[in-house]
């Protein structure tokens, strides 16, 4: 059974209204890890189809309108609630990484998209200390597991150990990049307690324009 549904302009510009139904969420990725592959699967709930895969056949044309711009907003209903999901597909590729910052700094929650077999690379590292920073709520997707089977040649055992390996070693930066933040927090409190703003004032400390 399809789970695709096509909501109408009218049903978007009522959730439009309702500020409570809107989140903002932004896919990280590291360069070719899918990104913009799961950006067209999660357009394809809402019959829309992308501009990278509009053309391919009439047929798609048909079922879906061209999407131009890297932002687009999706209908997802839950216990028949319905809410407005404003998805930003970010650049993967290092060059990017100003654009990938705005981004996050103006989503609520963050997919981060991982490959498997690659495992977690520094655009992936960079996009999890970005995403940590402005406390944004984390869905982390493995993708291309197929990869294990089909160009490895692995046994499920040997896959599975692989994604619990890559699991952990996001959970061990995770860990280090909250121990980091806990120690930044805690030398910046350490240095306010050694200013005396009032000798500072006394001595004619001030900011010039």
């Amino acid at each position: 059974m399809s789970t695709t549904r096509t909501y109408s302009s009218e049903i978007l510009f009522e959730l439009q209204e309702d500020t409570e139904s809107i989140r903002n969420i932004c896919i990280l990725a590291h360069v070719r890890h899918g990104k913009t592959t799961l950006a067209d699967d999660l357009l394809a709930s809402n019959g829309i189809i992308s501009t990278r895969l509009a053309g391919k056949a009439k047929a798609e044309q048909i079922r879906g309108i061209t999407m131009k711009s890297s932002a687009v907003s999706l209908v997802h209903q839950k216990d028949n609630k319905k809410y407005l999901i404003n998805l930003i597909d970010t650049p993967g590729h290092v060059d990017f990484s100003s654009e990938i910052s705005t981004a996050v700094q103006l989503c609520d929650g963050a997919i981060i998209l991982v490959d498997v077999v690659e495992g977690l690379r520094s655009q992936t590292l960079a996009a999890l200390r970005q995403a940590w920073l402005e406390h944004l709520r984390i869905i982390l997707v493995f993708n291309k597991i197929d990869r294990l089977f089909v160009e490895l040649k692995w046994s499920p055992r040997e896959a599975y150990l692989r994604i619990h390996g890559v699991l952990k070693h996001i959970n061990d930066v995770v860990a280090k990049q909250f121990t980091s933040l806990l120690l930044e927090k805690s030398a910046e409190q350490e240095v306010m307690k050694k200013v005396d703003i009032n000798s500072l004032i006394e001595n004619n400390f001030h900011f010039y324009e």
